[in-house]
């Protein structure tokens, strides 16, 4: 854990509420934070400064491996809808939407198109699900009743991080309320989700590297219901590419649409309208203009993601800019998937707080990983050049999208007897179930149904094996490591279900593979080794950093 190295003492007030854990900021990071928590049953107060969900799209694309998170979550398909089978975001570039189009613009670069979620890769470790498009003024909403529900989460709107003080007992930390009165939080830790512009980040005097600012923008969004037909083909992203306007218009599910402007010049409603209408290509459409807004492309990595007992998630710890692997807001989603259960181990007393020190050294590289795979790509790698900060190293290896958000390897603390020299990502099916990668699916059945095996991964520790015996050595050490929540699934397959479990997880018929409560495989056996229960205790002690058992 990286400390600041003069943490000011708190005044453990005794009239200060008390709560395990603090979250500052209730966008899709923070919440899916607060979810997470709450089906850990830990307690924890959320705080929003906003009254209401900000009302504009922002985020759209939600990637496969996000909805993997939600359905762990609890989320169905009632709440959070899948694309169609094989659905595929189109892009154009255009004069107008209405006028000439010139070409369809390639979503991805040299690599098979994502998500692979249907087809061969997809039965072969990549995922059962495809992603989801929904604006994120849509789903937070969505999420914030599943955490008004959950009960152990109180959420406070309309408040505002003032400030903080820790020492090794806690945080302590003020926040105003509506009225503008200040009230005292006391809690175990804190979580910094409030955004690229951290105010909880900047208190601990935490910087950040990358490349920076890229461009400022002007966002106008609007309805033009006249304008549907234009939109039936299936495209829904727009470069528009005139002599005296350039810009990027996206049409949402919901009827509405958002213009992005360069944010280079002064914006009256006028000037506005006009160029709408410039981009629709049509003076005579009817729009309805809903808000505008303005905000930073921005590629800046926090220097650290922990301070003393402070955790940054989301854009609080990474501002990404938008792009075609959708890796801002998927990304503070495994952010916070990654965090949770293990605050709430250490929250609990089964885990010694050292097993906070790997969502660092875990999700760091992530971070830095996708902030370079977006400037080696086309569509930013000309913005590398005069814009001043960091880039990303020449000649980047530009990866497959699936390999960055399938295929990333977590190297840390928390993956006992790691291999080495394994690259930081590849695609599903060029892993092999080794130790700090994301669990394969893969179609088993499991009391007579037929499920993927990524619907096992939730709470709890989950030992997999399709050898019977590894039941009785699980049990045996369920009784060594009192507090963990600790499961066996015995795998059955069918011979049509595709390939087989002990291909695709890289075991023997006798071997076993341990599994994360994030889906994250921390050990492995290949073969039913000697002294299974010693083996498994072992690495179960090092991978949940077990208090007591160090």
């Amino acid at each position: 854990m990286s400390n600041n190295s003069e943490l000011s003492k708190p005044n453990m007030n005794s009239s200060a509420e008390r709560t395990p854990v603090v979250i500052i900021g209730a966008g899709l990071a923070g919440l899916t934070m607060a979810i997470a928590l709450g089906r850990h049953h830990i307690p924890a107060v959320l705080i929003e400064r906003r009254e209401a969900t900000l009302q504009h799209p922002r985020a759209d694309g939600f990637t496969p491996r996000t909805v993997e998170i939600l359905r762990a979550l609890g989320f169905g398909e009632d709440l959070v809808p899948e694309h169609e089978p094989g659905f595929q975001l189109r892009r154009a570039r255009v004069e107008s939407l209405t006028g000439k189009w010139f070409e369809e613009l390639a979503w991805n670069e040299g690599a098979k198109p994502t998500p692979a979620s249907t087809g061969a890769d997809a039965e072969y470790g990549a995922s059962p699900y495809s992603g989801a498009r929904v604006p994120q003024d849509i789903l937070e909403p969505i999420l914030l009743r599943r955490v008004e529900q959950l009960g152990t989460i109180h959420v406070r709107r309309h408040h505002e991080f003032v400030s903080l003080t820790q020492d090794d007992d806690g945080v302590v930390v003020s926040i105003k309320g509506p009225s503008g009165a200040t009230s005292t939080l006391h809690a175990d830790y804190l979580v910094a989700a409030d955004g690229h512009r951290s105010r909880v980040r900047e208190s601990q005097g935490i910087g950040r590297k990358g490349h920076g600012v890229v461009n400022s923008v002007k966002s106008v969004l609007f309805r033009a219901p006249e304008l549907a037909p234009y939109l039936q083909k299936g495209f829904t992203q727009f470069t528009i590419d005139q002599p005296d306007l350039k810009g990027f218009l996206i049409a949402y599910q919901d009827g509405r649409l958002v213009l992005h402007l360069p944010n280079n010049r002064e914006y009256d409603a006028e000037l506005l309208q006009s160029l709408v209408q410039k981009a629709v290509g049509s003076s005579e459409a009817k729009l309805e203009i809903l808000g505008t807004s303005q905000w930073d492309l921005s590629a800046l990595i926090a220097d650290q993601f922990c301070s003393g007992r402070v955790y940054l998630v989301g854009d609080a710890a990474h501002s990404l800019p938008p792009n075609r692997g959708g890796y801002g807001a998927n990304t503070g989603v495994a952010d916070a998937h990654n965090l949770a259960w293990k605050l709430a181990s250490v929250v609990r007393g089964v885990s010694d707080p050292v097993l906070l020190e790997t969502y660092e050294e875990e999700r760091a590289p992530v971070a830095w990983l996708r902030h370079d795979q977006i400037f080696a790509r086309s569509d930013f790698k000309t913005l590398q050049q005069g814009q001043g900060g960091d880039t990303a190293q020449p000649g980047q290896e530009v990866l497959d999208d699936e390999a960055v958000e399938f295929g990333q390897l977590y190297r840390s603390r928390g993956i006992p007897n790691q291999e080495t020299g394994l690259p930081d990502a590849r695609r599903p099916r060029e892993w092999a179930g080794q130790p700090g990668t994301r669990a394969p699916h893969v179609w088993i059945r499991v009391q007579g149904g037929r499920v993927s095996s990524l619907s096992l991964f939730q709470e709890a520790w989950v030992v997999l094996s399709d050898n019977p015996d590894w039941a009785s050595i699980v049990a045996q050490v369920r009784d060594q490591v009192n507090g963990l929540d600790l499961k066996f699934v015995g795998v059955e397959q069918d011979a049509d279900m595709g390939p087989r479990f002990g291909i695709v997880f890289g075991l023997a018929a006798s071997g076993c593979t341990l599994v994360r409560p994030d889906g994250c495989i921390a050990w492995r056996t290949r073969e039913l080794c000697e002294e299974p229960v010693a083996a498994l205790t072992q690495a179960l002690v090092a991978a949940a950093s077990l208090k007591g058992q160090q």
